[in-house]
């Protein structure tokens, strides 16, 4: 088989940059791992930057996202009884839309089928050669039966575990990664939200988030001890801990239910340099990972298809190779940004276990700075709903 561009990994990152290429004529085959089903399953974020929002529009599929979505122009913030709301239409000109992962990928699937797109699932075996060569090549297999996928550029989207990144050498790559003392239990329960924005919450018992995916779908957080899994807690204690995390206005309002998905993921930043080896070029966590605070995974991993994108637009429009040439400069100067922000905001929100009583009272200055100046206020709002391309 033969192509333009492989793109390893099928979930969104990957099917947003096959969508594009198409859009413009460009041929690529997509490799995934798992089923169709599975990738579906997959239960994630679901805020959408400003950036992504104009992306999923260029590439033909925002019909669904723009009737069914939920545009949020800001959202509030707690800490014990206080709470305030940085207002983003106001300081930005710029909303950001509630639409889950999961249906960013459905559209990306559909799509993809419309247009007859090669994907490949249940791929096994996934080896990239000579990507430092004028002809690199992908081989793996299918049911035990070997393949092999000529192609132009390889797009390694395949995320934090997938063979891309390991694909560079030890002695190119350079990685760093801070890993944090605590994790979040997160469930997911058809019941209306408590509020119509997101609520962050900096709590004495530690952080808790109030979001949601739909007018009738809520998914909620509380910070856990990593020592803890999921079956350790009831859906019972698990509402009681909210409660007392958030304002007791808030909680007053709580429609609780039980859960239809229960599960603790660990938080950690990890960003690895460079992000492109030859005709390599790295998407979303198979380069980079944030903590969820923020919501920036998905559309860091949105920024970096954008570059990407238009790299390979102009390569095959323009004969022009600088995009491609620039790609990991250009995109991990925006992860960059995106890190310090979940970093910031992950600090300032969480309780650490080695915390002091200094360093709470710096934590409730910095949310009393942020409450009452414009300035904090904007700098917060310009980083969540996305930094400009």
């Amino acid at each position: 088989m033969k192509t333009q561009v492989a793109i390893i990994g099928g979930g969104p990152s990957g099917l947003l940059l096959a969508q594009l290429l198409h859009v413009r004529g460009i041929e690529s085959v997509v490799l995934e791992r798992k089923t169709k089903d599975y990738v579906l399953a997959r239960i994630r974020a679901g805020v959408l930057e400003r950036g992504l929002l104009d992306l999923m529009r260029e590439a033909g599929v925002a019909d669904r996202m723009e009737t069914e979505g939920i545009p949020h122009g800001g959202t509030l913030i707690s800490y014990g009884e206080e709470m305030f709301r940085v207002d983003f239409t106001k300081h930005t000109g710029h909303a950001v839309m509630v639409y889950g992962q999961t249906e960013v990928t459905r559209d990306l699937y559909a799509a993809r089928e419309a247009a007859d797109g090669k994907i490949e699932f249940n791929v096994e075996d996934v080896v990239i050669h000579d990507a430092k060569s004028d002809a690199p090549y992908v081989t793996y297999s299918v049911d035990g039966d070997p393949h092999r996928i000529d192609c132009d550029f390889i797009a390694g989207c395949d995320g934090f575990h997938g063979v891309s990144r390991n694909t560079m050498p030890d002695n190119v790559r350079r990685e760093y990664e801070k890993v944090y003392p605590f994790g979040w239990l997160g469930i997911l329960s058809e019941t209306p939200p408590v509020n119509h924005e997101l609520i962050y919450a900096n709590s004495a018992r530690g952080f808790a988030l109030c979001s949601m995916r739909n007018e009738n779908l809520s998914r909620y957080y509380i910070q856990c001890s990593l020592s803890d899994s999921p079956g350790d807690w009831t859906d019972a204690a698990f509402w009681a801990e909210l409660k007392r995390r958030i304002p007791a206005e808030q909680a007053e309002k709580l429609i609780t239910g039980p859960s239809i998905e229960k599960s603790i993921a660990p938080l950690r930043s990890f960003v690895t340099e460079p992000m492109q080896w030859g005709r390599l070029f790295l998407c979303g966590d198979a380069a980079h990972i944030v903590p969820p605070t923020g919501a920036k995974g998905l559309n860091t991993a949105a920024s970096d298809v954008h570059y990407l994108y238009n790299a390979l637009r102009a390569h095959y429009e323009k004969g022009s190779d600088t995009g491609l040439e620039c790609y990991s400069t250009q995109a991990l100067a925006r992860v960059w940004k995106a890190e310090r922000f979940s970093w910031w905001f992950s600090s300032l929100m969480h309780r650490y276990p080695d915390q002091t009583t200094f360093d709470h009272r710096i934590q409730v200055a910095e949310l009393e700075f942020l409450r009452s100046n414009d300035s904090a206020q904007q700098a917060m709002a310009e980083n969540y709903v996305g930094l400009p391309y």
